[in-house]
């Protein structure tokens, strides 16, 4: 329900050729802002994510992890999307702090009958012909929002744009773990390149000496023939190695956009692992991350548009004022308005409750959100200490004895203390537990990666126990 009150007073102050300019005059103006705002939008077109990288000039063909992360930050195109959606809320923002247009309204009445009054004025007929004369009623009116609406609604919108801020974060640290796995997966691949074709070769130089012991008749013909299937086995696992590299590769210089791989090998040391922190010192962190942040955040918005609806109980305020133009007696009066609704009935009783649920909601998956990370964490944590333990024993026990035992039985086999099955069962044993010392490195930087997106941080940072590391890791694997 609306309240109207409408005043005119009888005093003239504006002539018909007046109105008809100012209308000319609104209309220009309107027309003159339209075409401002299209020509600031083609003066500052979409600009366009762009790095320029020195990676692959003056010959420098390896690649490092700062490198590759590099690369992907600047041509992923996931990323440039989160880029574009906070370009996007930046205007949403913009457009939340902006006052109501007025609006011109003109009505006519009694089309037509604008023929000058004759004779006797105080006439029947001429009463009659006034009564019917066209009224011309020129009018303009301002919506004021009352009770702050536009402060609370762009609060609301800035808490919005932060969120997109956060989500952006998420995302960009998302990528940055992905290309740290592919980068390992790399990493493994030539270590396992290289196990194969040192495996290869001990194979070929097992096939040597076997030959050399069947020429010498130490030996029956058929240990050859096994020696040579052993052979043909280690060539196959080489090119299977081959291809699990070029295979990874190609994930990583598509993390950039790049088809094709445009660089020589991959830098970097799985051996160069860091010693595990506190479980404490990373759950401090995990809920600092950008992930915990936004969930935070979150709430924060929400209760900013619940603030926007408790704004919305109070009616807004409609002011209007314009003139009316009689024809045929030529005059003008000014008239002017007030409109404001009766909240009786909608006193937006429906969008507070919802209001008030969502800010709850926020606050649940706050709360979820922790534990999600905090469960994440917790796992991470526990598979990453018994991958630590199986290095340790791997690199300090199992492979010294490995090669040990190979080196000695091939001396053996060569000596003819020791047959073919022992050799090859030696060999076998030694190449496994290489691919399994490579498989652990590489599960333990995955891990790591995994740790480091929870607490959006390097986690050689809060390591205690940094001075342990392996005096061997002679280069870092995290830049």
């Amino acid at each position: 329900m609306k309240i109207k009150l409408w005043c005119k007073p009888r005093w003239y102050f504006l002539a018909h050729k007046t109105q008809i300019l100012i209308l000319i005059l609104i209309i220009s103006n309107y027309s003159f802002q339209v075409t401002a705002s299209n020509d600031l939008i083609n003066k500052n077109p979409e600009k366009s994510l762009s790095y320029h990288s020195s990676l692959f000039s003056a010959g420098k063909n390896d690649l490092t992890l700062r490198d590759a992360v590099n690369l992907a930050l600047h041509h992923n195109p996931e990323l440039a999307a989160f880029a574009k959606e906070k370009d996007a809320l930046e205007g949403t923002t913009q457009q939340a702090g902006l006052f109501k247009n007025p609006e011109l309204s003109v009505n006519v009445e009694n089309v037509g009958n604008i023929q000058k009054l004759t004779g006797d004025i105080n006439s029947p007929q001429a009463v009659s012909q006034e009564v019917v004369q066209q009224i011309t009623t020129i009018r303009i009116s301002q919506l004021f929002e009352l009770g702050g609406k536009r402060a609370a609604r762009t609060a609301a919108a800035l808490l919005n744009e932060e969120l997109a801020n956060k989500d952006y974060e998420t995302r960009r640290i998302e990528i940055i773990a992905r290309v740290a796995n592919v980068y390992t997966d790399v990493l493994a691949g030539q270590e396992r390149l290289k196990l194969a074709e040192g495996s290869m070769q001990l194979a070929q130089n097992v096939v040597n000496t076997v030959i050399k012991r069947v020429q010498a008749g130490k030996v029956p013909p058929i240990e050859e023939t096994r020696a040579k299937i052993g052979l043909s086995t280690t060539r196959i696992e080489l090119e299977q190695a081959q291809r699990d590299l070029v295979a990874a590769r190609k994930r990583l210089a598509l993390l950039w956009g790049d088809p094709s791989p445009q660089f020589n090998q991959a830098l970097g040391n799985l051996e160069s692992v860091t010693p595990l922190p506190s479980v404490e010192k990373l759950e401090e962190r995990v809920l600092g991350s950008p992930a915990a942040l936004r969930a935070l955040k979150n709430i924060e918005q929400r209760k900013a548009l619940l603030e926007v609806e408790k704004t919305r109980r109070i009616p807004n305020l409609i002011v209007n004022a314009g003139v009316v133009h009689h024809a045929q007696l030529g005059g003008n009066t000014a008239v002017a308005g007030l409109a404001i609704p009766l909240p009786l009935f909608d006193r937006n009783q429906g969008n507070l409750k919802e209001a008030h649920q969502r800010v709850n909601k926020a606050m649940d998956e706050k709360a979820a959100t922790e534990l999600r990370l905090k469960t994440e964490l917790a796992q991470a944590y526990e598979v990453l200490s018994a991958v630590w333990n199986e290095i340790n024993i791997l690199r300090d026990e199992i492979l010294p004895g490995a090669r040990s035992a190979f080196e000695v039985t091939k001396k053996g086999y060569e000596l003819g203390r020791f047959g073919f099955l022992e050799l090859l069962d030696s060999q076998r044993i030694l190449f496994q537990n290489q691919v399994l010392y490579v498989r652990a490195l590489a599960n333990y930087q995955r891990l790591v990666n995994e740790i480091e997106r929870l607490i959006a941080a390097p986690i050689d940072e809060l390591s205690d126990m940094s001075s342990t590391r392996h005096s061997g890791d002679n280069e870092e694997y995290k830049e």
